[in-house]
């Protein structure tokens, strides 16, 4: 049976319907999740005056009572007209022209003095019929508006398809290629609805602007082409097509019960029910094979990137050094993007500027380039937006216009269509400047989102880098700087070595020349007895006749000079030995022998004393390995301590030598009677310049030396003592000394 007019008005009012829902959610989408800044507002300005041309068709079409729908389409026209001034606005803001205010003036202008006539038949004479529903009856001021509207939608086409051909980057292109295929195809086709409004019996044009209203609805929720941002959500998209669906659904339900009713089933419910049944069976797989479409054509990457974000997580976490830190940055987004290039910019504590590292066409650039310093306009953007920029994004913002020149001449001198910011705290310690992907496709939601947790991931990673590469620093500073201590110590162990021989050796001498003068007294005594007695031999042979009496007397007095003689090669020999400068250590040394050449040098000084020296040798003592003379010393500087520690330069000093088989070593000890060593000063006797001497009788370095050379010999000196009682002296040598 054919259908009757009202079944076929029923069906053309559904494109009109469908445009309007679709148009009507991007305008809420704009509005209540967008950001609030003029182009959204413009936005969602322009879909709602949309949404409402396809109401208002609809509304006529079906409205049974003419009079009402006439009253209706001259109320929504009250804002229909200031759709031509809000377009122009619009692309003029979508593009960032500043130029062109008198413009929009100039149109606003236009439908305000066109809004006058609205109310009247001069704008909206009647309703008229064609086959396929009623429409609005044009006036004579409504084809004035028409020629207006047709010029104002041509001017913008022009506008957005000139800036799309000079646009920079893809990303900009292509953010107006879906302005100007979704919003300028579908104000072109409302547009055309006026040749049905003025009579011409063609099926309004606008009702298909449903089909370039849903290209702008992928546009805007895929590639968030108005900076809506957290809109791009599955649920936000899954309702606006589920109540797509819902409104298919109802219409459907609404001209299968009004074709029942003209074909006489209005009273049976058996095909409503079957219906009913159908659209419940089919409802909820086609619900679920449109998420899937979903998923496929809006998140399509996400999955991907969750095992992107994975394996560049598990590599970052192992890595310390900031060149590998760095090139697994440029080379993981490179690879999961698919992008041109990718540039990656670090602040430079030390050279306080923002160093360049690039990744172009597969091949790493380590090349350091000072690009720019933190004084920068985009450095304090980054710092208070925390996302990416564009510069698109760039132009939407109301900043100075020399801030934006400085900004988009960054973006052309890295070519770059994004920039990630890498904040630490709120610092910016870095950026990702991203190209352009090869396919030439738009930076989606998830494309963002991989970004922005690569670079925050990259902060924790950078900075970590930097502070191992500190300590490593640090560590090689300290390694130059303990090296260089050593080299300095092993100088001061040199020098300190130099110096004590020179001390042994100033000490050798002065302790020599302190008792030359008592060697020369024992010198003189016996050569002046054997000078004299042979002079008197000399005088006795001159004068006597030889008799055999004076025979024996000769004799006696010569026996007597040579024991005097040998008295004093003794001294000379003692004296010779004890002050003999080599450092020759491996000579064998007769211990008891240099004990008795350090007694013979301080003879002059305890022989006026009334003091006892008792030795205790070991006749069968072995011979040490040493220096003959610094083991004097040592003994001379030991022995005469004990004669100075004597009370009124009387007492008795015991030297004893013995042999050590277990050690294979030489013992010596010096034991005295004298008033011993206080206990606080017994830690301290043998450090360099110590003396409980008055001042000018001691210099403090007897005992250290003597404990050096000690020391040179590969043995020890210790020291027992008592106060009142007396003080030990030992001193064991090796017999073999080890170098």
């Amino acid at each position: 049976m054919d259908l009757n007019v009202e079944q076929v008005s029923s069906i053309y009012v559904i494109p009109p319907i469908l445009g309007s829902f679709i148009l009507v959610s991007l305008a809420l989408i704009s509005i209540l999740r967008g950001r609030k800044n003029p182009t959204n507002i413009l936005f969602a300005g322009l879909c709602f005056l949309g949404a409402m041309v396809n109401a208002n068709v609809a509304l006529v079409s079906i409205l049974p009572d003419k009079s009402m729908a006439l009253t209706i389409d001259r109320s929504f026209y009250l804002f229909i007209v200031f759709s031509v001034p809000l377009f122009i606005q619009f692309v003029h803001a979508f593009l960032g022209i500043y130029g062109r205010k008198w413009l929009v003036y100039g149109a606003y202008l236009f439908s305000l003095v066109i809004l006058f006539f609205t109310p009247t038949d001069l704008f909206i004479s009647g309703i008229q019929k064609y086959h396929f529903g009623t429409i609005a009856k044009a006036g004579p001021v409504f084809y004035i508006f028409s020629a207006m509207a047709c010029i104002a939608v041509f001017y913008c086409l022009f506008v957005l398809f000139s800036g799309m051909r000079s646009a920079k980057d893809n990303q900009h292109k292509n953010r107006i290629k879906y302005i100007l295929g979704g919003m300028g195809i579908s104000a072109l086709l409302i547009a055309l609805n006026i040749l049905t409004v003025c009579g011409i019996n063609i099926y309004p044009m606008g009702n298909f602007s449903f089909v370039p209203a849903i290209f702008l609805a992928f546009g805007v929720l895929k590639y968030d082409l108005l900076d809506i941002g957290t809109v791009i959500r599955r649920g936000t998209i899954y309702f606006i097509l589920t109540g797509i669906l819902t409104v298919l659904y109802i219409l459907i339900i609404y001209l299968f019960n009004t074709l029942f009713m003209g074909v006489g089933y209005d009273k049976s419910l058996v095909l409503p029910f079957v219906l009913a049944v159908l659209i419940v069976l089919l409802f909820n797989p086609l619900r679920e094979k449109v998420q899937v479409s979903i998923d496929n054509l809006f998140f399509r990457g996400k999955y991907d990137y969750q095992r992107v974000l994975k394996e560049i997580s598990g590599e970052m976490a192992s890595l310390l050094k900031f060149d590998q830190i760095k090139n697994l940055i440029l080379q993981s987004i490179s690879t999961a993007l698919k992008v041109t290039h990718i540039d990656l910019l670090i602040y430079d504590d030390d050279r306080k500027c923002f160093l360049k590292y690039s990744e172009r066409e597969g091949h790493l650039n380590g090349t350091e380039q000072s690009i720019l310093d933190r004084n920068h306009p985009i450095v304090a953007f980054l710092e208070k937006m925390k996302r990416p920029w564009s510069r698109s994004t760039v132009e939407r913002q109301s900043y100075q216009q020399d801030e934006k020149d400085q900004i988009n001449f960054l973006f052309d001198k890295l070519d770059a269509s994004l920039i990630v910011p890498m904040i630490s705290k709120t610092a910016l310690i870095g950026m990702i400047a991203i190209g352009q992907k090869k396919s030439g496709a738009l930076f989606v939601h998830e494309d963002l989102d991989l970004l922005m947790t690569v670079a925050n991931q990259s902060v924790t990673a950078v900075e970590n880098a930097k502070a191992y590469e500190e300590i490593e620093k640090l560590n090689r500073d300290l390694e130059r700087k303990v090296e260089e201590r050593t080299r300095d110590l092993r100088r001061a162990l040199k020098e300190k070595e130099r110096t004590q021989k020179q001390l042994i050796q100033s000490e050798s001498l002065a302790a020599i020349g302190q008792l030359v003068a008592g060697t020369a007294h024992e010198l003189n005594n016996p050569l002046a007895s054997a000078s004299s007695f042979i002079q008197s031999t000399v005088e006795t042979v001159g004068e006597w006749d030889v008799k055999s009496g004076d025979k024996d007397e000769v004799l006696s007095d010569l026996a007597f000079s040579l024991k005097e003689l040998k008295r004093a090669a003794d001294i000379v020999r003692s004296l010779l030995d004890l002050s003999r400068q080599t450092q020759d250590y491996v000579e064998s040394v007769d211990i008891n022998a240099v004990i008795d050449d350090a007694l013979r040098v301080l003879y002059n000084q305890y022989k006026y004393l009334n003091i006892e020296i008792e030795k205790q040798y070991d006749e069968i003592l072995p011979v040490v390995e040493g220096n003959f003379a610094n083991l004097g010393q040592v003994c001379i500087n030991v022995i005469k301590n004990a004669i100075e520690s004597l009370p009124d330069g009387s007492g008795k000093i015991t030297l004893s030598t013995r042999y050590k088989k277990d050690t294979h070593s030489v013992l010596i000890e010096c034991r005295d009677t004298g008033g011993g060593i206080h206990n606080g000063h017994l830690k301290n006797i043998f450090k360099p310049f110590f003396t409980t001497k008055p001042v000018g009788k001691g210099t403090g370095l007897g005992l250290y030396i003597s404990h050096e050379i000690v020391r040179r010999h590969g043995g020890n000196i210790y020291v027992k003592s008592e106060e009142g009682i007396g003080t030990i002296f030992s001193i064991e040598l090796p017999c073999r000394r080890e170098e």
